[in-house]
């Protein structure tokens, strides 16, 4: 892609004479009002501050992350890079000396050489969005001495004790590694087989065999990891003499090949991708020895539960699984016995849209019987108690105070639990539940984002606090509150905040919105619009945290409003809210959309709803291109980036969780696809994807282009040569959204479009 700004196409561009006055150009496009200045007053301003936010991670680089207090609360282990940097290295806050020491450095440990990595660790690291270099993760033991690092498929074990760091011999090529719950032995995941390595002595036991690209051992499949949140395939015993793992039967699955045109001396590589109505991968559970031998086959109905959702394995509890049916309406909890692999049901849960999996889910109590569970069958995100054997005993939210967010963490010697939730959309906050019911008490008050990390014994937690106009470090506290002291963080201060205000507009003021305007904001003046969307399933894109907003700011300040709303499909809304996009993605939430851009536009004189650009990502690129060619009237320009342009192209757990299978709603496909709307578009389009994408696949876009071009319709395409499902790449990053602003700029701002 060239660093300049693309000339407008011939298609697109006004065919007016050079000698065409500036009021000519706004008369014949329906625009007299006069032309607002930018913020930025140069190129290299406006490039420079682009710079900045992408290579700073909105001034995030440098912070704490992966934060993780030791067992006993001794210490706190966290990453963290330099403030322009993706490399991470390993860090430790020591509670008692409150100072903070290297643990580890990546460049240490791999003798100043890059770090290479394996097709299976880079999809692994693509499903779980990955952007960062040097130390990605590590895996501290159940005793909390040992620190576990893998890089460049090699085993690193450092001890917290005297400092040292040992490299296990002979062990290359692993993915997916850990501990034993005793700390003995390293378990892995090498050429589709389950190994484990006493790293004391070096022996290696290949666990078991025969494992292939098409039969895998150990590993989870594409649909759990990308959808299901599942992203390991095996599981220790509480007792560390036996592992549970998955075995992965893909031969049935379509192979989709990936192609890189740049190098095309370079042979496709197939990828198992179970697509909308097609097989998915046939999935069973085994269990084996540490020492390997025979493996008991746990036993369910897996023709009517295909998919294997959640495994659960912890100390004081048994084995327990989740199974899901294939349109994910009924679920079933089961208790295994790993000596026989005869299951017993616990609980079952049904819903007539989907039901939604909650990865934290069973949380079995360590000191007395039961464990706590999640549902949504009241309308609401409940968190329950359930006895051994399945028997719902109470909620413990079972009141709409605030909508449950998730579990942060459990504290059976005080009868607690400490859990997430808000009762506003836009916040999260903090609440204390007793184990035995009783009134919610909450602990966070100021608005904003606040989330919390605690030691296994609840005597120390680590606090982090975001705003619209502060974010807090990551603060050490005791239980009590008591300031232990703060995680450094080496991120530079952002020269400016974004200029953001949250309100909520619709009939019912039930939509969420966020406006950014441009610092240089001048009131009485029209000023085009920019919808930035995402409308997918998901917690949803209006926030009270101002770094989520640099990169809107950027574009506002040069010359345009950027809005975004939470249409209904989003989460944290309650199940009816979720759910009213069920069979159909091309109705509810853009219509959602067009309400909240209007009623915006009827409260804020200064959006120009005649100059109105929408652009999105993935699921927001989808409704991107499915706006521009749906509702032109609306929309005046998109820039679609990474969209699934036809559902029937995407994979299995998600699509059908929320349209079915295409065979049984043949008529919400039809309407949810873009593809059926594309020969009416009027409007600028502009297309940008990945070619090596795993995720939502490049066919997508082509297909797009394909239906454009039949149907005579001009569009702009940006094909990222190599490139996944995200552009973690800074250089490149700033070239695409350099790009986005130039087609918007050129579109709404140069050449208002006429009506």
């Amino acid at each position: 892609m060239k660093t300049t700004e693309p000339p407008v196409p011939h298609a697109t561009r006004p065919r007016f004479r050079v000698a065409t006055t500036l009021l000519g150009i706004a008369l014949l496009s329906g625009c007299a009002a006069p032309r607002v200045q930018p913020y930025f007053t140069s190129r290299e301003q406006r490039d420079r501050t682009l710079r900045d936010i992408v290579q700073t991670r909105s001034w995030t680089a440098g912070r704490p992350a992966a934060v993780t207090v030791a067992p006993e609360g001794d210490a706190v282990l966290f990453l963290r890079s330099a403030p322009r940097s993706r490399a991470q290295d390993l860090y430790v806050f020591d509670v008692a000396a409150r100072d903070t020491r290297v643990l580890a450095s990546a460049a240490t440990l791999l003798g100043g050489r890059d770090e290479e990595l394996s097709d299976e660790e880079r999809a692994r690291r693509e499903r779980q969005r990955v952007g960062s270099t040097g130390i990605t993760g590590y895996k501290l033991s159940d005793s909390g001495r040992h620190v576990l690092i893998t890089l460049s498929g090699k085993l690193h074990v450092l001890d917290r004790a005297d400092g040292s760091s040992r490299l296990i011999e002979g062990v290359e090529g692993v993915t997916d590694s850990r501990f034993s719950p005793d700390d003995r032995y390293i378990s892995y995941v090498k050429d589709h087989d389950l190994y484990v390595c006493d790293w004391q002595s070096g022996q290696v036991t290949q666990i078991t065999t025969g494992g292939t690209d098409e039969l895998s051992h150990a590993e989870a499949e594409f649909v759990a990891q990308e959808e299901m949140g599942r992203h390991t395939g095996y599981w220790w015993s509480p007792d560390s003499t036996m592992l549970v793992y998955q075995e992965t039967d893909t031969r049935g699955v379509e192979k989709l090949y990936i192609a890189d045109a740049a190098a095309p001396n370079r042979a496709p590589k197939p990828w198992p991708y179970p697509r909308a109505g097609k097989s998915n991968a046939n999935v069973r559970l085994g269990v084996i020895p540490v020492e390997g031998g025979t493996t008991t086959w746990i036993e369910w109905d897996a023709e009517k539960f295909p998919y294997l959702a959640t495994v659960r394995w912890s100390k004081n509890a048994p084995l327990s699984i989740l199974v899901q049916d294939r349109r994910q309406r009924e679920e079933v909890l089961l208790r295994v016995d790993p000596l026989t692999g005869h299951t017993v049901e616990l609980l079952r849960e049904t819903d007539p849209a989907w039901i939604n999996i909650d990865q934290a889910m069973p949380r079995w109590l360590e000191n007395s019987p039961g464990f706590l569970w999640t549902t949504e069958a009241d309308g609401e995100c409940r968190l329950c108690l359930h006895d051994a054997d399945g028997r719902r005993l109470r909620a413990l939210n079972p009141d709409d105070s605030f909508r449950y967010r998730g579990l942060v963490h459990v504290d059976e010697l005080r009868g607690v639990v400490i859990v997430a939730g808000s009762d506003q959309p836009t916040q999260s906050h903090l609440y204390e539940l007793p184990l035995d019911g009783g009134p919610a008490r909450r602990l966070t008050t100021e608005p904003g984002n606040h989330s919390r990390t605690y030691s296994r014994d609840g005597r120390i937690y680590i606090e982090r606090f975001d705003s619209l106009t502060q974010s807090t470090d990551w603060n050490v506290r005791t239980a009590d509150g008591t300031p232990v002291g703060t995680l450094p963080s080496l991120a530079r201060r952002p020269p400016f905040q974004p200029r953001v205000e949250l309100t909520r507009v619709g009939r019912n003021n039930e939509f969420d919105a966020a406006i950014v305007r441009p610092r240089n904001f001048q009131p009485g003046h029209k000023y085009p619009v920019l919808v930035s969307v995402y409308g997918g399933p998901s917690g949803g894109v209006v926030h009270s945290s101002g770094r989520g907003y640099y990169t809107q700011q950027w574009y506002a300040d040069q010359g345009f409003i950027v809005v975004s709303s939470d249409n209904r499909g989003v989460g944290n809304r309650g199940r009816a809210w979720e759910r009213a996009i069920a069979g159909n993605f091309g109705h509810v939430p853009l219509d959602d959309q067009i309400t909240a851009l209007r009623a915006l536009g009827a409260r804020y004189p200064e959006l120009d709803l005649g100059r109105v650009g929408i652009m999105g990502w993935s699921f927001g690129g989808y409704m991107s291109a499915l706006a521009v060619c749906k509702r032109g009237d609306v929309f005046h320009a998109a820039a679609a980036g990474a969209p699934v342009t036809d559902w029937k192209w995407y994979d299995t757990h998600y699509t059908e969780r929320y349209l079915g299978l295409p065979e049984e709603n043949k008529e919400g496909y039809r309407r949810s696809s873009v593809l059926t709307y594309a020969k009416n578009l009027r409007r600028p389009l502009l297309i940008i994807h990945g070619t090596a994408d795993d995720n939502v696949y490049f066919v997508n876009s082509l297909a797009l282009t394909d239906t454009l071009i039949r149907a005579g319709r001009p569009f702009e395409f940006a094909p990222l040569s190599g490139y996944a499902h995200g552009v973690r790449d800074a250089a490149m990053r700033i070239r695409v959204d350099s790009k986005i602003a130039a087609f918007f700029r050129r579109h709404l701002i140069d050449y208002p479009p006429a009506h």
